[in-house]
């Protein structure tokens, strides 16, 4: 088996629906650019209010990838 190594970056989805929303959001856009994703961790959530309502969910997100030898 060959070792590998693995990057991992910090994202913030945002959505109007849920924490959950604001996730998926944020690892199916770093998919746009990034290949070989392995694993994603929530690290953070917060709540963005407005006049005493929620108007957005944010959450941070930890997302790895392979290095690739080329």
């Amino acid at each position: 088996m060959q070792d590998s190594i693995y990057k991992i970056i910090e994202i913030i989805g945002t959505s109007e629906v849920s924490w959950e929303d604001a996730a998926l959001k944020a690892v199916e856009r770093a998919s746009k650019t990034l290949q070989d994703l392995r694993v994603a961790e929530v690290s953070e959530q917060d709540l963005k209010i407005e006049d005493g309502k929620v108007v957005a969910y944010r959450t941070k997100v930890k997302v790895s990838f392979k290095f690739k030898d080329e």
